[in-house]
């Protein structure tokens, strides 16, 4: 898979992309991705990506040309645009079925959008996609970026180290998780359910199900 990300702020993602499974996953060859200042596409020597909105009103836009040359960098960079992502608000809410979906792709960008959000006619023209990750406002799309990027990287073929885990995610199955425990068998008084060290593959399953609902 092939993941490219236009953003204002590309060292926000640097910690998220070079730790646990999406770092394995990348030294892997399973996922590649590339992060694209948005300032690099300007159309004048000072950078200016945003504007101020027609009709007036508080907060700045995200003018379209800087955004529309990063779109056409990527498409000449892969031969093709996929899916076009846009993290708004006012998007589709992400649910694990949406995850399973983007998951099969092989290109994915993502647009991540900054102060009131994106010229409008950048998402009439290049967005397949608009997602929320909940009813609340963040600074940007950088975040919900990232959200969705592990998401979606941990059910790559190979990406985690039990292929049976992300099958058992909680949402997979419509369920939620059920407890877990570890050592030590006894924990300030709390004990491991019985169940869980009988070795009865049959009970625990049965526990679990019964505990997940």
């Amino acid at each position: 898979m092939v993941v490219d990300i236009i953003t204002l702020f590309p060292r926000v993602f640097l910690g998220a992309f070079e730790e646990g499974i999406i770092r394995r996953a990348r030294q892997k060859g399973l996922v590649e991705i590339m992060l694209h200042p948005l300032r690099a596409f300007a159309t004048d020597r000072w950078g200016t990506v945003d504007d101020y909105p027609y009709g007036g009103g508080p907060g700045m836009v995200l003018r379209p040309e800087p955004i529309a040359k990063a779109l056409e960098h990527i498409m000449r960079l892969r031969g093709r645009l996929g899916r076009v992502i846009f993290l708004t608000p006012q998007g589709e809410r992400l649910t694990q079925r949406k995850v399973n979906e983007l998951s099969l792709e092989e290109h994915l960008v993502f647009i991540c959008g900054r102060y009131k959000g994106i010229d409008e006619r950048i998402r009439m023209k290049y967005v397949t996609d608009e997602i929320s990750i909940g009813d609340y406002v963040l600074s940007g799309g950088e975040f919900p970026a990232m959200v969705l990027v592990d998401a979606v990287v941990r059910l790559l073929p190979g990406a985690l180290g039990d292929a049976e885990s992300a099958l058992e995610d909680s949402f997979q199955t419509g369920l939620l998780d059920a407890p877990w425990y570890t050592r030590p068998e006894v924990f300030e008084g709390m004990k491991v359910p019985e169940v869980l060290l009988s070795g009865d593959h049959k009970r625990i399953k049965e526990w679990r199900l019964e505990e997940s609902m």
